[in-house]
């Protein structure tokens, strides 16, 4: 049982790449089919849990609600989209974000609720790193905006350089990943050699120290919730 579960459970979440706006585009009908055949199976699981668990305790038990809610919210959500589709009303299938409460919820999925469970106690006692991360990067926008902003100065496609403040702060936030690096600096570096020294302060603050002590955060706090 446990193994047909997973295997549908894959199943419908293998959906999205199938669906439009889709990577291996199929018909409607066959992904509609498709998602109807993992609901009933769901169902059918559900339904076998219930009768196997006291009545009392299945339904105060969370997960078994959270499953009968997703099951009603995806065939309601096919149900209009299919209308809608036979009238050519273009829309969006917003029950998708629902597919991976199936994952966490059924009972065999014990040790993934387990690590879920983890990363939500983990989130709350990381917000203060992650705060500082992001006040750091925005004083670091702040003195690249002041820096060359004035200096009407252009990308190699003859965009303005560094005049948006907002555009920056998303430079500089891709740069910690080091993914733009060091075409994002070239502009600056052309006009004064010098300049070179804010971007390795940058990196070295925000890539280095920062992101070396938000992962120690992570791992700590997630340690320590795992055991608990």
């Amino acid at each position: 049982i446990r193994t047909v579960t997973y295997f549908f459970i894959f199943l419908n979440l293998s959906l999205a790449v199938f669906e439009e706006p889709a990577v291996y585009p199929l018909p409607f009908l066959v992904t509609s089919l498709v998602e109807v055949l993992c609901l009933l199976v769901f169902f059918g699981r559900l339904t076998h849990f219930a009768k196997v668990t006291l009545h009392n305790v299945f339904w105060k038990d969370t997960k078994n609600i959270c499953i009968m809610v997703a099951i009603l919210l995806s065939l309601t959500d096919l149900a209009i989209y299919g209308v809608l589709r036979i009238y050519n009303v273009s829309s969006i299938r917003w029950s998708r974000i629902v597919r991976p409460i199936f994952l966490i919820n059924f009972a065999e999925s014990r040790q993934i609720r387990r690590a879920f469970r983890s990363i939500r106690n983990t989130l709350p006692e990381i917000t203060y790193v992650f705060l500082l991360f992001m006040f750091s990067l925005l004083m670091f926008s702040l003195m690249a905006l002041k820096l060359f902003g004035e200096r009407n100065l252009q990308t190699a496609e003859g965009l303005p350089y560094f005049k948006n403040y907002l555009e920056i702060v998303f430079d500089l936030y891709v740069l910690v990943t080091t993914a733009n690096s060091p075409d994002v600096m070239m502009p600056a570096f052309d006009f004064s050699s010098w300049y070179a020294l804010f971007f390795i302060a940058f990196v070295i603050v925000n890539t280095y120290i920062f992101m070396s002590l938000f992962l120690a955060v992570v791992y700590n706090n997630y340690k320590k919730h795992l055991k608990v």
